[in-house]
């Protein structure tokens, strides 16, 4: 049987990776809590990209902004105005979703097949009020997307990190959408967390891109819009067909896609998807996405935005404050043009967890075969039996050294077989047993998760070892 979103979302609740919020209560819909595994798993993907697109790029820095802010950023962006859906439901079943107008035309329920039928527009912002006092307190949102403070902190940003064009800000930040209609686990949820990088570029030297010629016949398969066939193509030919309308943007598109392999994500099942024309966000020139093949079939993971100078342009109106950067070179102002890359965590942490999922019937157990990079748990220490204090403390020595530098566990509980599989289950990379001969000859073993076969190591050479089966020094 096929791996399913149900499945997943049973294994996460069960291995202690994500819950339902508040479920003594009945829940939530659309707010999850991560559990003692899921938090590690969640922190490591937020920091392997905080250090792939930030650390990496010296003319890239990051902030962290509010998750409320000023009610009139939202007027300037668009967003009180044009972040509108229509609200569907299913006459004979109930269903209820969100559909563009177009959709709302064509859509079937997927439970019964029938007809949507409109239940009006709505805007998925969530409001709140600041201040003490209701009747003189602002109304404001919690925050749809991390963007818009990038774009509002920009002039300090530069001038603090001393910033020349072509630079980028990157966040990794919180934000909330009230959806309808809630599903699909982690996938479609109230309250999420996103990683964006905005990408700031001369609009005269949108195509003065020093990487672009390294990777131009780098080959991706794409949905173009308006077929149904996916086909291999260049990001040479990509600006060829004007999918994308710049070589800055074909290279962090590659970026990105590079990323999601970097984790370990299959490449057969990720395709590139083009917007179509009516379909583009409001801010969006351009919009390309990156796709997982979920067992549901092919969803968003991520997204590539074109942004132009929408949004300067409009914060530039709507606070009268000048958003040109002064460029040393040219001894002129310019309004930068924006190329964003929009990542989702939580999205990011369901195809790790699906990409990773293997059902091993040789073994008899699960086997979560996962990078060992984002692995929650690096390393599990397990003495061979729990009925000897020498090697019990043995073992704790062990564990405390290498606690020092990795996120271990200790387990002494049950036959080492069964510790084995529950590591596997949670996908712990290393599993370190220490048994009768460690005493003798100050040495342990060392069984790999993928292939369980095992190596002694001297207790002396440990660290070093451990680090390069971790990360393939």
């Amino acid at each position: 049987m096929p791996l399913t979103i149900e499945d997943i979302t049973i294994f996460c609740k069960k291995k202690g990776f994500v819950y339902q919020d508040s479920e003594i209560y009945g829940s939530l819909a659309g707010f999850w809590d991560f559990g003692p595994l899921g938090i590690e798993l969640k922190n490591n993907i937020k920091n392997n990209w905080w250090k792939y697109f930030i650390h990496n790029n010296e003319e890239i820095v990051g902030i962290d902004g509010s998750i409320i802010t000023h009610p009139r950023i939202w007027e300037a962006s668009g967003h009180t105005r044009s972040f509108i859906d229509i609200a569907a439901k299913c006459p004979k079943c109930g269903y209820k979703t969100k559909l563009d107008k177009d959709e709302l035309k064509k859509a079937k329920c997927p439970k019964c097949g029938s007809a949507y039928k409109e239940q009006g527009k709505f805007n998925i912002m969530f409001t709140t009020n600041v201040g003490p006092v209701e009747q003189e307190s602002i109304k404001a949102y919690l925050r749809p997307e991390t963007a818009q403070v990038i774009f509002a902190d920009l002039k300090l940003v530069q001038e603090n990190a001393r910033l020349k064009l072509p630079f980028g800000i990157g966040q990794i930040g919180k934000v909330f959408r009230n959806e309808i209609s809630p599903r699909d686990f982690l996938y479609r949820s109230r309250e999420f967390e996103q990683m964006e990088l905005q990408y700031f570029i001369d609009p005269k030297k949108a195509d003065d891109c020093p990487h672009y010629e390294k990777i131009k016949n780098y080959k991706i398969k794409v949905l173009v819009a308006g077929t149904k066939k996916e086909t291999p193509l260049s990001l040479a030919q990509l600006l060829k067909k004007k999918i994308i309308k710049n070589k800055w943007h074909a290279y962090w598109l590659y970026n990105s896609y590079q990323w999601f392999l970097h984790l370990g994500i299959n490449k057969n099942d990720l395709r590139l998807r083009e917007h179509r024309k009516d379909e583009l966000s409001h801010y969006a020139k351009a919009a390309i996405d990156i796709e997982y093949n979920f067992p549901a079939g092919w969803k968003e993971i991520f997204g590539s935005h074109d942004r132009g100078q929408f949004d300067l342009t409009e914060h530039e109106k709507h606070s009268k404050k000048d958003m040109k950067l002064y460029d040393e070179e040219t001894k002129q102002k310019i309004l930068p043009q924006v190329i964003e890359s929009s990542f989702g965590v939580d999205r990011t942490f369901l195809i790790v967890l699906f990409n990773a999922y293997q059902d091993d019937k040789k073994r008899g157990n699960i086997v979560l075969n996962l990078n060992p990079g984002l692995a929650p748990v690096k390393i599990a220490v397990l003495p061979l039996v729990s009925n000897k204090p020498q090697i019990i403390k043995f073992a704790k020595k062990v564990l405390d050294d290498l606690k020092k530098h990795y996120n271990c566990a200790y387990d002494q509980s049950g036959s080492i077989g069964r510790r084995y599989a529950r590591n596997d289950e949670i996908g712990t990379p290393f599993c370190i047993t220490i048994d009768f001969d460690s005493l003798k000859k100050k040495d342990v073993t060392i069984r790999d998760r993928n292939t369980t076969k095992q190596i002694r190591v001297k207790i002396k050479d440990l660290p070093a070892t451990i680090y390069k089966l971790l990360y393939k020094k």
